[in-house]
């Protein structure tokens, strides 16, 4: 089952990102603050110690370094990233994160535009 987003996206919303963090001992813990067709805003706390392992995702992301310290890592290099630091990853890239403290982010998905597929030339005969 798909967690119900914070905001609806038919109506507008004021949150305090700070009061919405979560943080769980030992742990992540992820809210999904919007969902459009298009874009996706998640929440994420990290205990100290914490992370994820490498992966990659089909979408544009931009992070938002809300609170705390971390490594990110960008195809296998490394980044300090601190509060306040802004991160944009296009598709496909792989990536890592761990917890050098508490840290708190917000990651903004986006879904790349759809490219038209090419034209068939005609069959000729």
């Amino acid at each position: 089952m798909s967690e119900q987003p914070v905001i609806d996206s038919a109506r507008e919303k004021v949150l305090s990102l700070a009061e919405e963090t979560r943080f769980a001992p030992n742990g992540i813990v992820s809210r999904t603050l919007l969902r459009t067709p298009n874009s996706r805003a998640v929440l994420f706390g990290f205990s100290e110690g914490q992370e994820l392992t490498e992966h990659t995702s089909t979408q544009h992301a931009v992070i938002l370094i809300l609170s705390g310290e971390c490594d990110f890592f960008l195809a296998g290099k490394p980044h300090a990233l601190k509060a306040g630091d802004l991160l944009y990853m296009p598709p496909n890239l792989p990536h890592a994160v761990r917890a050098t403290q508490q840290f708190s982010m917000l990651l903004t998905f986006s879904k790349p535009e759809e490219k038209p597929a090419p034209a068939t030339p005609p069959i000729l005969g």
